[in-house]
């Protein structure tokens, strides 16, 4: 005769498996870009790296206003980089992944900045900067960060845009401050480079 399952221990495994479902979904969302941020054919969606692609400019969103302090307690904001190509990063020191493609995209950033190209950090979920700041110096990271533990900045942008429980993400806005390309997930310079090559050679 099978014991019965203690209440505390089911209502754990139901959690549990409540998780795993929502990340399954998450990632298969943004695997097979089927988040739309405009509800028309071809526009920017949350993609994998390997399925990123940039959109048509005639459907790209324009990015929220994102404005703050970084991790030096210094004003940064997105409308100052306005008329560059911004790749917006979102990371935590936390976050393996972050840790993985962090040198990627110091290289990338180093090879592109002579293009108009800027980077554009957002730390979230530290709620120490020291951590973060150890982080930066750690990897050699150039660009400022808004520091955003509680996400806040991140909800400015539609989930189907910017999935706040997908760290890292990557977005690239275009010159004239629009969503050009949106990747959840991490990403590697050999990939990403072609994509933000593009966006760089499109007339301002």
């Amino acid at each position: 005769m099978r014991r019965p399952v203690p209440r505390s221990t089911a209502s754990a495994g139901l959690g549990l498996a409540v998780a795993v479902a929502g990340c399954l979904y998450a990632a298969s969302g943004a695997a097979s870009g089927t988040a739309d941020a405009t509800g028309g054919a071809g526009a920017v969606t949350v993609r994998a790296m390997s399925a990123a692609a940039v959109a048509d400019s005639a459907v790209r969103p324009a990015a929220p206003d994102l404005a703050g302090a970084d991790l030096d307690g210094q004003p940064v904001s997105l409308a100052a980089l306005r008329g560059e190509v911004v790749v917006v990063n979102v990371w935590g020191s936390w976050c393996g992944p972050c840790r993985a493609e962090a040198d990627d995209l110091r290289r990338l950033g180093a090879r592109t900045g002579d293009r108009g190209v800027r980077f554009l950090g957002i730390n979230t979920r530290d709620r120490d900067r020291a951590a973060a700041r150890s982080f930066v110096r750690a990897h050699g990271l150039g660009f400022p960060s808004l520091h955003d533990p509680d996400g806040e900045l991140l909800l400015r942008f539609p989930p189907a845009l910017l999935n706040p429980q997908t760290i890292p993400s990557t977005l690239v806005i275009d010159r004239g401050g629009r969503v050009a390309v949106s990747i959840g997930g991490p990403v590697t310079e050999a990939e990403l480079a072609p994509l933000l090559d593009r966006v760089a050679r499109e007339a301002p």
